[in-house]
């Protein structure tokens, strides 16, 4: 089993209009992914792009549901609204998979996950497993969750695939992004870092300036490379560009371009 983010630089423009959705960029992903299927399974989790991240900032969801009634509930709207724009956002990617004749299923992530402060504290996959047993290509994404401390957060699609990691040991899992891999700095400064060892990741976390809060400053590098770490203790981690033709089938053969975490 494979699973495969992709990421939401990779399939929308964050900066352009509201949901802008890059058809040709999902399509040639599916049929990279239909030259393997069936003979490997996969599962694929999306991020947000320019779909669930405005109403999340705008409404604030990751600071919870507070007292007052009335800011609670604005919250309440937006959590809502969040979670509508990222199933339109899945519903796109479900119709580029149909389309190519892989049978790309949605599962809902905000029905099987529960997280606290934003970590996932339990997730309900056994449908996801036998969906990926009956041969369907489970397609999750980031969302909202029910939080234990918040009442209301964001669940990111890299702490999904950490969960999923952990949970189902896949052969591999691969981060689609929009550069070539982990750079040793910024992309228009550094080199890319090749072969990564896991126990290595905690000082290149510090020579990017990742904090201890997560505050990111690189992209959305960060939090990506913490939630690898723990992911390659189950499973071979791969960071190659999703907007190149031709990355995605190397990372799956295992002869690609971009990172891999050893």
């Amino acid at each position: 089993m494979i699973i495969v983010k992709i990421g939401g630089s990779v399939f929308s423009d964050k900066r352009g209009e509201s949901e802008n959705f890059n058809g040709e960029t999902v399509g040639r992903i599916a049929t990279e992914i239909a030259g393997f299927y069936p003979e490997e399974s996969f599962i694929i989790i999306h991020g947000g792009g320019s779909f669930g991240h405005p109403y999340a900032k705008e409404y604030r969801i990751r600071e919870g549901l507070p007292g007052d009634w009335e800011t609670a509930h604005h919250r309440r709207i937006g959590f809502t609204l969040t979670h509508q724009a990222m199933l339109r956002a899945n519903a796109r990617f479900i119709e580029a998979f149909v389309s190519r004749n892989l049978p790309a299923f949605s599962v809902s992530t905000s029905s099987i996950f529960i997280t606290e402060n934003g970590e996932i504290v339990y997730g309900d996959i056994e449908v996801v497993q036998r969906l990926v047993e009956l041969k369907f290509i489970p397609v999750l994404f980031g969302d909202v969750s029910v939080d234990l401390k918040k009442d209301i957060e964001v669940l990111s699609g890299d702490q999904i695939i950490t969960y999923l990691a952990k949970m189902l040991e896949p052969r591999k899992v691969i981060f689609l992004m929009d550069v070539d891999g982990v750079y040793d700095g910024k992309p228009d400064g550094g080199r890319i870092v090749q072969n990564l060892r896991r126990d290595e990741i905690d000082d290149l976390l510090e020579r990017l300036h990742c904090t201890a809060s997560g505050t990111d400053v690189t992209g959305g590098i960060c939090n990506k490379l913490k939630e690898a770490k723990k992911a390659a203790e189950h499973s071979e981690v791969w960071f190659v560009n999703g907007k190149v033709p031709g990355r995605l089938s190397g990372a799956i053969r295992g002869d690609g371009f971009g990172t891999r975490v050893l």
